[in-house]
């Protein structure tokens, strides 16, 4: 494989991962956020010590899992605690956290 070819698999692959997929209302994303914090265990705990509340817009952006065959969308779950970032949950398989 060429040099360049590889360089633009690595320009795609994160462009895809950087860029929202679609975006939800302020009551979608609450409601998705609450189901998710019901049904996992830990999570709770985990947005009290690593995110600080949102302020309030109408829209969120939501973003596609990047993890290699999750299903999920990560929604806007708080603001990073230490890092100028928000802190997304996904709602997929992989039940993971990011920052994004």
């Amino acid at each position: 494989m060429s040099r360049s070819r590889t360089l633009e698999g690595l320009v795609t692959s994160n462009v895809g991962q950087n860029y929202p997929y679609s975006s939800e209302s302020d009551a979608d994303r609450a409601a998705a956020v609450a189901r998710l914090v019901a049904e996992r265990e830990g999570l709770a705990a985990t947005l009290a010590e690593q995110a600080t509340p949102l302020d309030h817009h109408d829209r969120w952006w939501i973003w596609k899992c990047p993890t290699r065959g999750c299903p999920g969308f990560l929604h806007v779950a708080g603001y990073s605690a230490e890092k100028h970032a928000v802190f997304v949950v996904c709602d997929g398989t992989c039940g993971k956290t990011f920052l994004r």
